[in-house]
């Protein structure tokens, strides 16, 4: 079994400060069991009362006649840890804590948390401050709340894992306006014990659900969290049950950077986007994509590609999903000749328009026939991956029409019947959304929630397919290319210089350009006219310091100094940096100026989610521009490709209007390199940076200009 199998499906439930009264919080847990048909003992626990509902009432925990596999604790904050012990003591598996007034409440609710997690001992427990779950599949409510009190809930495949109590009887209420199934609806709120990744463990393992919804506020155990995606991607027999995320907080300031660009892009929020597309977790924009996305998700159905067909009888409503869809990166190409001709052959007149995208049979095609056979002729036809149908007005009159026409059609084409249908209906239509839902085609009322939808699908799709062909492959994954260790000395610690930090860079395999720390103009002179012997032409001059980061913000980067400037520049730019900073600078950095290459960042942010990966366009604007991408670690080259191509400046690498190409080969292997070296640094490693890292055209490698490094 699961180790949350009784805690979801309980043979029997001890409800520990059961009221009477079904209006009030604590009287519903018992009558909303009764309601939904629980067949299990239930046990309510109230020394003032004898009976409730028919039930005998035990005046302790004490008296309980038996062992129950649950107990929900109605009880306040004050009198609930003492219920804990003695429930444990008992032997009790599982315990839902419904009493407010822990962590969310500071020191005092902090330290009443771990009274709490003290009594439980091996007992679990889901909370505190929960609504407890909810069992639809089999009909189990575990909840006081009053969203639950329905006489009829639809039954789905969609389970929905929250760590706010309230999202729950939203999402539901929501969900059954629309007539959308669910099935398992789980409050972790506080966590104590239960968590994000306990649930979607267990669901990963549910026959019930096909895909898991969750609301997060933060994820508390990121390696527990990771593995019960993975699991979840691994469940089907290799299908995967897929996962949609909405993260509360975007609007939150990263955190400030001390010491790197880095830092300042990278963020919290960001952070939870690498961690996402690391577990391969579809990440709902909005609140209403969180019930949208799994709604199409739910039908099984693969998009295998981007080209859509919209079919309408209003040229506005077609326009509109048009447009959502060409922002979210589709394609609605027009038909080809022989879905053209299908589509004609259905016309009793000269109204309607076959030989554009979106398609549209006019007011006058609002007929069972012309529908069911525009649908199957766009379902047939090689040139769609998907299609979406528009319910105008016309569905409140005819609310079954289009519904009817898609399943006759289905009929008509049964080897496309696997291929999405997706509507876009009139909110003054919902008994027409409803028949379609019935059917299994999501009904939306936004244009912006189909294009979502199929994004989402298309993210599935292509995850599956990604997982697909590594598990066909006759050879295992070949592994990337190791490093030998490399020791860095405990010596160093704190803000490194750049020339410090560069040799630790160098040790990794990260080339950086020809330079030397010089002292003096005299110093700086002989070494310029050595470097320039030796092909050196151009230099740059800068400031090394373990305490000035920002170089050039203080006047302490020159750069395209020809041999005959270094030696005055330096005196200059002493007294520029101490005017601006109050420090006398005694060492600087001479070094070969790089030209003709593309200028990237690469830096690593860690937050409690994770250790992540940056690379984005570099140098001083890399702020400015904001084209970065964040990843988890650790980085292959496989991912460090993905990486550049997910920059809108890619093109810039890949030979944009006649630009060399760049040596993305390289590129991608500074990556990796940089990736192991914050993997071996593990702890010590505060944060990293090369800026800018110039990538130089293709053949010629990269070469680290700059580099921040901060060692605990």
């Amino acid at each position: 079994m699961n180790s949350l199998d009784l805690l979801f499906k309980p043979r029997s439930v001890a409800v520990i400060g059961a009221s009477a009264d079904a209006n009030k919080t604590s009287g519903r847990p018992i009558a909303l069991l009764q309601k939904q048909g629980f067949t299990g003992a239930i046990y309510p626990v109230n020394p003032r009362v004898s009976e409730i509902n028919g039930l005998t009432c035990y005046a302790s925990i004490a008296d309980l006649p038996a062992v129950p596999d649950v107990a929900m604790v109605l009880l306040g904050a004050e009198r609930a840890e003492a219920a804990v012990r003695e429930l444990a003591a008992l032997g009790v598996s599982y315990c839902i804590v419904l009493a407010s007034g822990y962590t969310e409440t500071g020191e005092a609710g902090a330290a009443r948390q771990a009274g709490l997690i003290q009594a439980a001992g091996k007992m679990r427990i889901l909370g505190p401050n929960t609504i407890g779950l909810v069992n639809l599949t089999d009909g189990i409510v575990l909840s006081p709340s009053g969203a639950m009190d329905m006489a009829h809930f639809e039954r789905g495949s969609i389970s929905v894992v929250s760590q706010s109590g309230g999202i729950l009887g939203s999402l539901l209420s929501r969900a059954s306006a629309r007539g959308v199934g669910l099935s398992k609806l789980i409050a972790t709120s506080n966590e104590v014990d239960i968590d994000l990744a306990d649930c979607v463990d267990y669901l990963a393992n549910d026959p019930a659900t096909q895909v898991i919804v969750l609301y997060i506020e933060t994820v508390r155990n990121v390696e527990r969290f990771k593995a019960s995606c993975s699991k979840a991607r691994a469940a089907n027999g290799g299908a995967g049950k897929p996962i949609v995320a909405f993260k509360i907080g975007r609007s939150e300031a990263g955190a400030a950077a001390a010491v790197s660009h880095t830092g300042a892009m990278a963020g919290s929020d960001r952070m939870y986007d690498a961690l996402f597309k690391a577990c391969g977790v579809i990440r709902a924009e909005t609140f209403s994509d969180l019930l949208d996305m799994p709604l199409a998700l739910a039908t099984g159905k693969k998009l295998s590609g981007k080209r859509v067909a919209i079919l309408t009888s209003t040229g506005g409503a077609g326009t509109l999903v048009s447009d959502s869809l060409g922002l979210a990166g589709f394609e609605t190409p027009a038909p080809d000749s022989e879905t053209a001709l299908k589509l004609r052959a259905t016309q009793t007149g000269d109204h309607a328009v076959f030989d554009k995208n979106p398609i549209d049979v006019t007011l006058a095609g609002l007929q069972p026939a012309v529908l069911r056979g525009a649908v199957a002729a766009l379902l047939a036809s090689p040139s769609y991956d998907a299609l979406i149908v528009i319910v105008g007005s016309s569905g409140v009159a005819q609310p079954r029409l289009m519904a009817d026409a898609i399943a006759g059609a289905m009929l008509d084409a049964p080897a496309f019947a696997s291929k999405p249908v997706l509507a876009y209906v009139s909110p003054h239509a919902p008994e027409a959304a409803a028949v379609l839902s019935s059917l299994g085609v999501p009904a939306f009322t936004a244009p912006e929630s189909c294009a979502q939808a199929l994004l989402a699908m298309r993210h599935q799709a292509v995850g599956q397919t990604q997982r697909e062909q590594v598990e066909t492959k006759n050879q295992p994954v070949r592994a990337e290319p190791t490093l030998p260790p490399v020791l860095v000395s405990a010596s160093l610690t704190g803000s490194l210089n750049e020339f410090e930090a560069k040799k630790i860079f160098a040790s990794f395999g990260l080339t950086a350009s020809r330079e030397c720390v010089v002292t003096s103009s005299s110093d700086a002179l002989q070494a310029a006219s050595s470097m320039a012997s030796h092909g050196v032409n151009k230099f740059v001059l800068k400031i090394l310091s373990n305490t000035i980061t920002h170089k050039s913000d203080v006047g302490g980067v020159a750069v395209n100094l020809a041999v005959g400037q270094i030696g005055e520049c330096l005196t200059q730019m002493q007294t520029v940096v101490k005017a601006n900073t109050g420090v006398t600078c005694e060492q600087f950095l001479l070094q070969e100026m790089v030209t003709g290459g593309v200028e990237m960042i690469l830096g690593m942010h860690t937050d409690p989610t994770d250790s992540a990966i940056l690379l984005g366009m570099g140098g001083v604007t890399a702020e400015l521009l904001e084209d970065t991408v964040l990843r988890m670690c650790p980085v292959d080259k496989a991912g460090a490709r993905e990486m550049m191509e997910s920059l809108k400046t890619w093109p810039l690498l890949n030979g944009y209007r006649g630009r060399p190409l760049a040596d993305v080969d390289a590129l991608a292997d500074a990556v990796v390199a940089f990736s192991t070296m914050v993997d071996s640094l593990g702890e010590r490693l505060v944060t990293a940076e090369i800026n800018p890292l110039f990538v130089l055209p293709k053949g010629k490698g990269v070469v680290a200009a700059d580099a921040v490094m901060v060692l605990l």
